[in-house]
C-alpha cells in the first residue's frame, strides 16, 4: 500500500507539473499531459526506473481507462440534439470522410511503402483512421467551444468518426458471435431506460441523497463497458451513447455537470493522457524515425486532404476550416486501443504497434498544437457578460473544494 501511495502521488505531481506548465505556455493541458508522459517514461527507462512510474499496473490502467470512459460520457452529454438534428449532413459527411480518408490512406501506406502484411496493413488504417474524442473535447472545455454549436458539431462529427472505426475494428478483425448479440441487445435497453430511470432518482433523491446521480451514472458507465469488453468492444463507445441520451438532463442541472466534470478532469483524465504518453518507446523511434514519420504524416496528411475540401463546404470562415480540420485530425483513445488490439492478437509485431502508438500519440499533440496557436476562431467564443462570469467563477471554486 505505501507503494502505491507513493507511486500515486509521483502521477499526481506530473499532472500538477503539466497544468503549471500549460498555464504558462497557454496550451491545451491534454497536449502538456502527454507530452510530459513521453518525457518521464524516457527518463524513467534511463535511469531504470520503470517499476516506480508503475504505468502498466492494473490500478494506473483501471484509473486511466475510468478518465477515458467518463470523459467520453461528458462529450456525449455536451451534445445538443437539436444541433445534431440541424447540422446532421455536416456531421455525416464530416464523419464519414474524417473516417474513410486515412483508414484507406494508411492502410496503403502500411502495406505498399512499408511491406507489411495484409493484416497489418488494415490494422494500421483501422487504428490511424480515429479522431481523438479525449483530445477535442478537452480542447473543447478549456476554449469554451463546448457551448457554440461549432464545438458541439464538431464532438458529434468526432463520434461518427469513432463509430466507423469501431465497426471496422469489429467487421475486419472481431468475431460475431452470441456475444455481439447480447452487447447489441444490452446497449439498446440501457439506452432506452436511461433517461426515465435517471429522471425518476433525480427527482425522488439527488436533493436527499448524497451525490445518487453520480453514482448511478458511474454504476451505469462501468456496467456497460464490462459488456462491452465482455463482447469484444470497447468501454467508450457505451459511454458515449450514454453521454447522448442523457444530454437533456446534464442541458437542465449544469452544476452537477460541472461537478462531474471537475472529478474527472482533476483526477481521473490526468492518469489518462500521462499514461498515453508513457506508451511511447523513444528508443524504437529514434532507431527508424522514418517509419515513425511516414506514419504520422500519412495519418495527417490524408485526414486534412480527405476533410478540409469537406468542411469547407459548411464553414466559409479560413480560422474555423483549418481549425476544424487539424484536431479532427487527432488520434488517442481509439488508436491506442486498436493498435493494443492487434499486438494482443498477433496482428502486428511489437515493433509495429510501438510505431502505431507513437503515430496515433504524436497526431494528438502536433495538429492540436498548430490549431492552438495560429487557427482559433475567437469570434465564435460565447461572449459572456461579468456577472455571470463571476458567478460561474465561484460555481468553479465551491466544485474544487
Amino acid at each position: 500500500m505505501e507503494s502505491t501511495f507513493f507511486t500515486a502521488t509521483l502521477w499526481l505531481a506530473l499532472a500538477v507539473l503539466s497544468a503549471l506548465i500549460a498555464s504558462s505556455l497557454r496550451l491545451s493541458i491534454a497536449l502538456v499531459e502527454i507530452c510530459v508522459g513521453v518525457v518521464t517514461a524516457a527518463g524513467a527507462e534511463f535511469l531504470n526506473l520503470d517499476d516506480v512510474l508503475a504505468a502498466h499496473s492494473e490500478w494506473v490502467t483501471f484509473l486511466a481507462a475510468s478518465g477515458a470512459v467518463v470523459l467520453t460520457f461528458l462529450a456525449g452529454a455536451e451534445l445538443d440534439p437539436d444541433i445534431v438534428r440541424m447540422k446532421l449532413a455536416e456531421v455525416s459527411v464530416v464523419g464519414l470522410v474524417g473516417f474513410m480518408a486515412p483508414f484507406l490512406g494508411c492502410a496503403a501506406i502500411a502495406h505498399y511503402l512499408l511491406g507489411w502484411d495484409a493484416n497489418a496493413s488494415w490494422l494500421c488504417g483501422v487504428a490511424l483512421s480515429t479522431t481523438s474524442m479525449a483530445v477535442v473535447y478537452a480542447v473543447m472545455l478549456e476554449t469554451g467551444f463546448n457551448k457554440t454549436e461549432f464545438g458541439k458539431g464538431m464532438l458529434a462529427s468526432c463520434f461518427v468518426t469513432d463509430l466507423g472505426t469501431v465497426i471496422a475494428l469489429g467487421l475486419l478483425f472481431a468475431p460475431f458471435t452470441y456475444k455481439t448479440l447480447v452487447f447489441i441487445a444490452g446497449i439498446i435497453v440501457a439506452l432506452m431506460t436511461l433517461p426515465y430511470s435517471t429522471a425518476w432518482l433525480t427527482r425522488h433523491y439527488a436533493h436527499r441523497t448524497a451525490a445518487i446521480r453520480t453514482k448511478w451514472v458511474m454504476l451505469t458507465l462501468f456496467g456497460l463497458g464490462a459488456l462491452a469488453l465482455w463482447s469484444g468492444s470497447e468501454a467508450v463507445l457505451p459511454a458515449y451513447l450514454a453521454g447522448m441520451v442523457l444530454a437533456g438532463s446534464a442541458a437542465r442541472d449544469t452544476h452537477w455537470i460541472r461537478r462531474l466534470r471537475t472529478m474527472t478532469v482533476g483526477f481521473l483524465t490526468p492518469f489518462y493522457f500521462l499514461r498515453a504518453g508513457t506508451l511511447v518507446s523513444l528508443p524504437a523511434l529514434l532507431a527508424a524515425p522514418f517509419v515513425f514519420l511516414l506514419l504520422l504524416m500519412g495519418k495527417v496528411a490524408s485526414k486534412i486532404l480527405g476533410l478540409y475540401p469537406f468542411i469547407s463546404l459548411f464553414r466559409q470562415d479560413r480560422k474555423e476550416r483549418w481549425y476544424y480540420t487539424l484536431l479532427m485530425s487527432t488520434g488517442l483513445t481509439f488508436g491506442t486501443i486498436s493498435s493494443l488490439y492487434g499486438l494482443t492478437h498477433g496482428l502486428v509485431t511489437q515493433e509495429q504497434y510501438s510505431f502505431l502508438v507513437a503515430a496515433v500519440i504524436a497526431s494528438a499533440v502536433v495538429p492540436t498544437l498548430i490549431a492552438g496557436l495560429f487557427f482559433i476562431p475567437t469570434h465564435l467564443l460565447p461572449k459572456a457578460d461579468p456577472e455571470k462570469k463571476a458567478a460561474g467563477r465561484i460555481n468553479d471554486l465551491s466544485d474544487e473544494g
